[in-house]
């Protein structure tokens, strides 16, 4: 399986269904408690804005934009991010 193949995988299934999942946290807790904190509003841009770029990537795979080189360096910092 090549570097892009690995790198669409690892966003489609596990990378954007987390942040997903993150962002509907904190949508369900401000439906709840009908507020929202200031660290929860910056957690939410900040979760917006990866989700936005891991699209980005995507769109940059699919497209034929992405070279093999750079899914592969992306791959590396992804795995190094979820491993800490």
């Amino acid at each position: 399986m090549s570097s892009l193949e690995k790198l669409k995988a690892l966003l489609e299934n596990e990378i954007m269904p987390d942040l997903e999942h993150a962002i509907d946290s904190i949508f369900q807790t401000i439906e709840r408690e009908k507020t929202i904190s200031l660290g929860e509003k910056e957690e939410l841009s900040t979760l917006q804005e990866m989700h936005r770029e891991c699209r980005e990537m995507l769109i940059e795979i699919e497209s034929n934009e992405m070279d093999e080189e750079e899914a592969k360096e992306l791959l590396t910092e992804l795995m190094d991010i979820m491993s800490e």
